[in-house]
């Protein structure tokens, strides 16, 4: 089976987007799994160190990696938003096909430090590991906010500049770049996000000639996913749109069945709602 690095290869060679999806129990596994396989599109797996400590970070691999190998389907698992060196290395010594350290909130000499120190272990490891850095903060959680995340890069000087980004990927080798660039973490409650900057997508991916990876997807129009994919993102990540797909629909289960309580029959319907989200994304990110 092709490796991950191979398979972002070939999207960023079409001018699609692989999907990233977050999961922090077995149901949206599932239902971002059956998603994939109904596109035929590979998806990677995303855990954050708080859903890793959730789930379990060698579990979590066992759970992915036995989709892998049972059902000979691309689905990769990826650390998302790794908070130091230490726990870069726990999620590669587990078995993770790639890993995020996020040093958005540090000095940039800090960030490319512990990046290239993460680049570094991972070659070290398995040439085939995938590690991605990240620079420009776009807030913290994958929640619904009244306000924008304070601290936010949103305004054209805030960006991620080009000229820091082709710096950063000299100096620490990455593989994939995650920039700022207009992006949020989480969704606004009673407005549309932020705009996407297409124009500094592209400017940065001609900068640093490697696949960027977009955070904080949820909330984005189709044309944004579209233009932004043409313009250099290669990876898309979605979390908060999945979370709030899955609680509603938990809530009305329980609501329409409120003496049920087996936990296989109650949860059929937020497993439906992740994968019907899951596939209308997979579908822009492919565009078909």
């Amino acid at each position: 089976m092709k490796t991950l690095r191979e398979r972002l290869t070939e999207a960023r060679a079409k001018k699609v987007a692989v999907g990233h999806f977050n999961i922090s129990n077995l149901e949206t596994l599932w239902g971002i799994f059956h998603a994939a396989q109904n596109i035929a599109t590979p998806v990677i797996i995303g855990l954050s160190d708080g859903e890793r400590d959730f789930v379990g970070v060698r579990q979590a691999v066992a759970l992915v990696k036995s989709l892998r190998d049972q059902f000979d389907f691309p689905i990769f698992i990826n650390a998302d938003h790794v908070s130091s060196f230490e726990r870069y290395k726990e999620a590669i010594d587990a078995g993770f096909d790639a890993a995020m350290f996020d040093g958005s909130e540090l000095p940039l000499a800090e960030n490319i430090k512990i990046t290239k120190q993460c680049v570094e272990y991972a070659r070290q490891k398995n040439s085939e590991i995938v590690t991605e850095g990240e620079i420009g903060f776009i807030g913290k959680s994958s929640k619904i906010h009244d306000v924008l995340p304070v601290g936010a890069a949103l305004t054209e000087e805030m960006l991620t500049k080009p000229i820091d980004a082709k710096k950063f990927v000299a100096e620490t080798g990455v593989d994939l770049l995650a920039p700022a660039i207009g992006n949020i973490h989480g969704m606004l409650r009673n407005a549309k996000n932020p705009a996407l900057h297409i124009g500094r997508i592209k400017e940065i991916s001609e900068a640093v000639n490697i696949p960027l990876v977009l955070h904080g997807g949820s909330g984005s129009a189709p044309e944004e996913f579209q233009a932004a994919i043409a313009a250099g993102v290669t990876i898309v990540h979605i979390n908060t749109e999945l979370r709030v797909a899955y609680r509603q629909a938990l809530q009305k289960s329980l609501q329409e069945n409120p003496e049920e309580v087996a936990p296989y029959k109650y949860l059929k319907e937020p497993l439906k709602a992740v994968q019907k989200v899951v596939e209308e994304k997979l579908k822009i990110f492919n565009k078909i």
